[in-house]
């Protein structure tokens, strides 16, 4: 069995880069609430996919949990029952978790993607739990991890709720978007456990100082895009998806200093990149990490300079944790966290 475990770890972190770029979709079309309740969509498992089926109807059986809209209002079926030739309002009680009354079938769908895909995901994870296990006696830092990655995906998926609920909250979505990124380290560490070869590569003080930096210099960065994303998020809701030329006229101070900080990133890690040529580290991996930085440079730039063309906002989110999630995992590399085990 242990030899199914590795690739259930990889398959575990595909489905987290999945999720983020779902999630990243979600928000870039604004269709967070497309689905007003949680876990269900409408109290559907098969969510709508036609304005009628969430309009009353007369004649109609009703399951508890059913969301109909009526006077731009939502009403949930409290019990099983069907319809009469009217409505009658004692059948129906309001939704008192948000009022967010709106039907739009794209954005029912996109979010309900979102959500099918992590719920996908929990098939590996849940596999990979029971698996390891059988790692019990020689290495009980893979079970106790796993543990604690099924613990936390159990807990992104209540922040996916309390984000509902809240009709979106911009410091909650963050939360959410973070604890992602707290998923996908955990993972990155388990596969980091399973590696079958160990190197004889010494690092000096400095450069491992200088990579926990750039590794700090990341995730301030992240910070500060949410910052910039909220205040576009509320921009939006401001002044419509469409005058997009005004969701950053003028630029926020924040916005600012994000863009100043990515010019220290790339010093950083280009002289990292110099470094590990010069003294042949050989960590091949911050190859990656230069591209992914210039390609995330280029997109903050085509946001700003060209309005936030298509797809560009969750491209930029996608390449910020593939450059964590690099780092990350040549960060476990250089401070050897614990030798791997031969046996596995």
């Amino acid at each position: 069995m242990k030899k199914y475990f590795r690739p259930l770890v990889i398959t575990s972190l595909v489905f987290i880069y999945l999720i983020i770029i779902a999630g990243a979709v979600v928000r870039m079309t604004g269709s967070g609430m497309g689905c007003p309740d949680w876990p269900k969509c409408f109290g559907y498992y098969i969510p709508p996919t036609e304005e009628a089926q969430i309009q009353w109807q007369p004649n109609v059986e009703y399951k508890k949990g059913f969301i109909v809209i009526v006077n731009e209002e939502l009403r949930i079926a409290p019990k099983d029952f069907v319809s009469t030739e009217t409505y009658n309002p004692t059948n129906w009680k309001g939704y008192t978790k948000h009022d967010y009354a709106k039907f739009n079938v794209w954005h029912t769908w996109i979010e309900y993607i979102n959500r099918l895909v992590t719920v996908l995901s929990g098939i590996p994870m849940l596999i990979m739990f029971l698996i390891s296990f059988t790692y019990w006696k020689t290495r009980k830092q893979i079970p106790v991890f796993t543990t604690i990655t099924i613990l936390a995906m159990g807990f992104q998926a209540w922040l996916g709720k309390v984000v509902v609920d809240s009709n979106l909250l911009p410091f909650r979505i963050t939360i959410h978007m973070v604890m992602a990124f707290v998923i996908l380290a955990i993972l990155l560490y388990i596969l980091f456990l399973t590696r079958k070869k160990e190197t004889s590569r010494t690092f000096t003080n400095t450069f491992k100082g200088v990579f926990i930096f750039s590794v700090i210099l990341t995730l301030v960065q992240v910070a500060l895009g949410t910052q910039v994303r909220q205040h576009v998020d509320e921009q939006v809701k401001a002044i419509g998806e469409l005058a997009k030329s005004e969701w950053l006229n003028p630029p926020t101070i924040t916005f600012y200093i994000h863009r100043s900080f990515s010019v220290l990133v790339v010093l950083v890690n280009a002289w990292l990149f110099l470094q590990h040529k010069k003294l042949q580290l050989g960590l091949s991996k911050l190859n990656w990490v230069l591209i992914f930085i210039g390609l995330e440079a280029l997109s903050g730039i085509i946001m700003y300079y060209f309005d936030f063309p298509f797809l560009t906002q969750p491209l930029h989110l996608v390449l910020a944790s593939l450059l964590f999630g690099v780092q990350f995992f040549i960060l476990l590399e250089v401070f050897k966290l614990k030798k791997p085990n031969s046996k596995i």
